[in-house]
């Protein structure tokens, strides 16, 4: 796809990129082999258990990103999603707009979406993870009562084999994520299992993301600075590179490298809510250049659209008070996913916007 420059695409100048980001001391890279020792072996290896827990902890506090290896979905299921992801998007702009997506079924291919109100330069394509994913409708204003819809995924008729690839790495992943899913809740001093029942109608879905090659990459971003909005999102990225992480220590953007078969893990705003501030969902953007394309696939792990977000009562007492007024997951997903459709006068919502008082 050759997209055309235009005034929409141009990031204010306090955020576009600067020349050169800073690849030293990167976010950490965490080794999940202890959680398959533990799968084979069906006995507490203790010692392997608490280090790995350890490292997940003080990458969720200090940084909010980590990298996983020795993560459990093998190489060949990722490889056939890549390649289900470049042969849908080498397709003539005709065969993709087939699938397109609108504000009914926001499922399926798009290439105008927002991000704080700019146009991102990318295509995606999303599929949920579960159909169907039952969300409030998004036409609705609010207000009253809302009326749920069921989202359906739009699979193309070509590439072949594109959507047996893709629920396959759908399986393998959502397997992983449950996992990273329990070790969360063991650094909250929490049972493996306790945040396992928010998830039971998962609105989760993964994302094709194409960045490419863009003719000013000193003005336009592939997504601007965002924070992910659900509980934990897990990142295949390919080999160019491109995401860029705000550093939480001196608020400096840093370039997430890429490793061969490893995933970006990073907390969504929900974990930060439930964990009451004790970890914090970072800040990230994507850069793009104007040699190389570049293809991404997040998985985006959200709850039920009924889940009421809140600090988990285990977290709070009188010493720690919560810091959040309840919210409803469907109804933030719906606002947010009004806002990628259509500039707005207004910034799009956000969790400080359920911040307490002091």
């Amino acid at each position: 796809m050759v997209l055309e420059f235009d005034p929409a695409f141009i990031q204010a100048p306090e955020h576009r990129p600067k020349p050169a980001v800073a690849e030293a001391g990167s976010i950490p890279l965490i080794d999940l082999s202890p959680l398959h020792l533990l799968e084979q072996h069906g006995g507490p290896l203790v010692a392997e258990l608490e280090v790995l827990v350890a490292q997940v902890e003080a990458a969720c506090r200090d940084w909010g990103f980590f990298q996983v290896i020795n993560h459990g979905v093998p190489p060949a299921v990722v490889e056939r999603a890549w390649a289900a992801s470049r042969g849908f998007f080498a397709l003539p702009p005709e065969e993709r707009r087939r699938v397109r997506r609108d504000e009914v079924n926001p499922l399926g291919y798009y290439e105008a979406e927002n991000t704080k109100n700019v146009r991102d330069w990318k295509e995606v394509f999303d599929f949920v993870v579960h159909e169907p994913a039952v969300i409030p409708s998004p036409g609705d204003a609010g207000g009253g009562v809302d009326r749920l819809i069921e989202l359906r995924n739009q699979w193309p008729q070509f590439p072949h084999g594109f959507r047996e690839a893709l629920v396959e790495y759908a399986q393998a992943t959502e397997e992983l994520v449950f996992k990273l899913l329990e070790l969360i809740s063991l650094t909250l001093s929490l049972p493996p299992k306790r945040l396992h029942s928010f998830f039971k109608d998962q609105t989760s879905f993964i994302r094709l993301n194409h960045y490419p090659p863009c003719s000013s990459p000193h003005l336009a971003l592939g997504v601007g600075r965002h924070k992910d909005a659900g509980a934990l999102t897990i990142l295949a990225q390919d080999d160019v590179g491109g995401l860029d992480v705000r550093r939480r220590s001196d608020g400096e953007w840093v370039r997430v490298k890429p490793i061969p078969n490893s995933f970006i893990i990073n907390v969504g705003d929900i974990v930060q809510v439930w964990s009451n501030d004790k970890y914090e969902s970072a800040e990230h953007r994507v850069l793009v250049n104007s040699e190389r394309e570049r293809f991404s696939i997040p998985f985006f792990f959200n709850p039920a659209h009924y889940v009421m977000v809140k600090p988990l009562p285990e977290l709070v007492d009188e010493k720690n008070p919560a810091k959040y007024e309840e919210y409803n997951w469907g109804e933030f997903f719906k606002t947010r996913k009004n806002s990628d459709f259509k500039k707005l006068d207004v910034e799009n919502i956000q969790i400080y916007h359920f911040k307490k008082a002091k």
